[in-house]
């Protein structure tokens, strides 16, 4: 087996392929192990959230208001220092993980020659040729980069550059509405950065609860952030000022940065694709089976987010494993179709199963749940002033068909809805068991118990066994 990228989907592939007893190579042309999701993307993003959340204080202002925060004057230094630490710990266990399983790796860049055969390039220029069986090609994706935005990396920054800056912005703009796109808005906004946010559709986060988004976008305004929907960018524009950039509309948006995060693309242009006759669309994504992740080529494989939506680590893992599977004839159970979404913004937001958009359209008769934060012990006890809990239950079966979260440690409650979905649990449950107290776990035992007041008693009570 040869794995071409070492993020989630690589690893959880090359791990899974040894475990069979298989050959494993594991080829990255970065200078270390790990992938977008290490060095530039899901850890990196996620560790500065945290750093910025414990240096601003920003979990205590609702019990010490809005001015509070641990350390006065937070600089670069001291966003960058836990992520080094941190992104040096990651690829240490992933080493550690190839080791552990024989799994062999090479930090190259890979070229087909041919469906069995592929060429290495190291940083030395030196050139080798491997002959494999089977392939998945998990080389992740980069940052989209038009070429009539003008990044410099001194004013205009794409979302992997964004992390090397050497101050803070006294203002910043972020164009796009995507996943990247809030986190890092939201996260430099917990700094009190001034952050517009610019995204040309009328929404952002259109897969998400329409009820979820908009709680998240008042809570984003409420704040003081400026959020532009519906104004497609026209122009942007750089001088020793700044960044100024004119909308659609007319409108005008100046401040000291500019992050550009409207969206990634697959990172194929060295593979030589070509060769074994694939064929990337125009945002470098490979087209797979939906179940098995083969490509039209049949001993190639491709999975995680080179292959496009959801393009989650979670998920990436996942594929990653079942191509493996299903490249060994090996039997895999087939994947829950329930998984969780998780959005590291400031607040978080977690979601699992249906919306209550889709539900309605699918025209299954529903009840929703919804407990605040603020209504629980746990929550007093935080100072937690905003966030909620919806659940989603159908009439007729009474079964759990979708939780959305939003608010502090969404991303870790989201499980219990993912547990009980995939059960095929119902309302009952919620209504019938106990949860640990004070919790913000206690939040669906609430929104259980505000949908069971209007669901009533089920029509009929199963006999007991």
């Amino acid at each position: 087996m040869l794995v071409i990228g070492s993020g989630p989907a690589g690893r959880r592939a090359a791990v899974q392929s040894a475990k069979f007893g298989k050959s494993v190579l594991v080829v990255d042309r970065g200078r270390r192990l790990g992938g977008v999701s290490v060095h530039t993307g899901t850890i990196p993003s996620k560790t500065l959230r945290e750093t910025v959340l414990n240096l601003s204080g920003w979990r205590e202002r609702g019990f010490y208001g809005r001015a509070y925060r641990v350390k006065q004057d937070i600089t670069a230094v001291d966003l960058t220092e836990r992520l080094h630490k941190t992104l040096d710990h990651e690829v240490e266990v992933l080493e550690h993980q190839f080791m552990r399983n024989m799994v062999g790796f090479a930090l190259a860049e890979a070229r087909f020659i041919d469906a069995h055969t592929v060429e290495l390039t190291s940083d030395a220029d030196e050139v080798t040729r491997v002959a494999f069986d089977k392939a998945v090609i998990a080389a992740g994706t980069k940052p989209y980069r038009p070429s009539h935005v003008p990044f410099d990396g001194v004013r205009v920054f794409d979302s992997d550059e964004i992390l090397e800056i050497e101050h803070l912005p006294r203002s910043l703009t972020v164009i796009g509405g995507g996943v990247i796109g809030v986190e890092y808005a939201t996260i430099f906004s917990a700094l009190d950065v001034p952050v517009t946010l610019v995204e040309g559709r009328e929404t952002i986060l259109d897969f998400i609860d329409k009820e979820v988004v908009a709680d998240f976008v008042h809570q984003m305004r409420d704040r003081g952030m400026v959020v532009r929907l519906g104004a497609a960018v026209k122009e942007i524009a750089t001088s020793d000022r700044g960044v100024s950039v004119t909308l659609e509309d007319g409108r005008k948006v100046s401040t000291e940065y500019l992050l550009f995060a409207a969206g990634r693309a697959g990172s194929v242009g060295s593979l030589n694709l070509e060769a074994v006759g694939l064929q990337a669309d125009k945002r470098g994504r490979l087209k797979v089976d939906a179940e098995t992740f083969q490509t039209e080529v049949p001993n190639i494989y491709a999975a995680g987010d080179i292959i496009g939506f959801p393009s989650l680590a979670s998920t990436s893992m996942e594929q990653g494993r079942l191509a493996a599977c299903h490249a060994f004839d090996m039997p895999a159970p087939p994947p829950p179709e329930a998984f969780p979404y998780g959005i590291y913004a400031v607040p978080e937001i977690s979601t699992v199963g249906q919306s209550e958009e889709e539900v309605r359209e699918s025209g299954v008769a529903y009840e929703c749940g919804v407990a605040r934060f603020r209504e629980t012990s746990r929550g007093h006890i935080m100072g937690v002033n905003s966030g909620f809990l919806k659940l989603i239950f159908a009439l007729d079966s009474r079964r759990l068909l979708g939780a959305h979260i939003i608010g502090e440690g969404a991303t870790e409650l989201i499980h219990i809805g993912q547990a009980v979905i995939n059960l095929k649990g119902t309302v009952d449950f919620f209504v019938e068991n106990t949860f640990n107290y004070p919790t913000l776990a206690e939040a669906y035992k609430i929104a259980g118990l505000d949908a069971w007041n209007r669901m009533g008693q089920p029509e009929t009570v199963p006999a007991e066994a």
